[in-house]
């Protein structure tokens, strides 16, 4: 079985929404306001790319990522990984043809038999309302997290809100950096 990781940038309060300056949030591009940067928080984001084998995200994400990251050369080796995309209503012409092979999967059950196929860890970069879907289902294996001293209030946050049993999860890896990141690295248990 592949392991399912959710990487995200996340505010102490939990948001996710619009980290790099994605238009339509109020605080959009906050990763960038007022926090020095130190490369060494970071160091996670390049071995993602070296350690995971397939991309998966939601629509709203890939519509975002897809016309700036095959052309990023920090996201080279993403170019060459397959790609999926979660979506009900995404048709093949709307993919990009610069950004190598990306099979549209039209739901979590396609996600499960995913998991269950041969191959190295898949990431999932953005995608909230996904990454909700992916919680509640249990599908979710692991969580990098680069949590940011902000406080954002309102926004898309990375964990459901829908009324469940608890979900434990074991810290396996976690640091703090001179600027007020942490990184945080949970197993989800089960």
């Amino acid at each position: 079985m592949r392991t399912l990781i959710s990487t995200a940038f996340i505010s102490l309060d939990g948001i996710v929404d619009s980290p790099g300056g994605e238009p339509g949030y109020r605080n959009s591009g906050w990763t960038f306001k007022d926090i020095e940067f130190v490369p060494e928080a970071f160091e996670i984001k390049e071995r993602e790319q070296r350690e995971s084998t397939a991309i998966l995200m939601g629509r709203v994400s890939y519509e975002a990522f897809s016309p700036v990251w095959p052309d990023m050369i920090e996201f080279a080796h993403y170019k060459t990984m397959p790609k999926y995309v979660v979506s009900t209503t995404l048709t093949d012409d709307q993919l990009v043809s610069n950004w190598g092979e990306t099979t549209i999967l039209r739901s979590l059950e396609e996600v499960a038999a995913l998991k269950e196929t041969e191959g190295g860890p898949i990431i999932i970069h953005g995608s909230a309302q996904l990454n909700n879907g992916l919680s509640d289902a249990g599908l979710i294996d692991r969580y990098h997290l680069l949590v940011f001293p902000l406080l954002l209030g309102a926004g898309k946050k990375l964990f459901s809100t829908t009324d469940k049993d608890t979900q434990r999860l074991k810290l396996i890896e976690h640091d703090a950096y001179s600027n007020g990141l942490q990184k945080q690295v949970f197993n989800v248990i089960r």
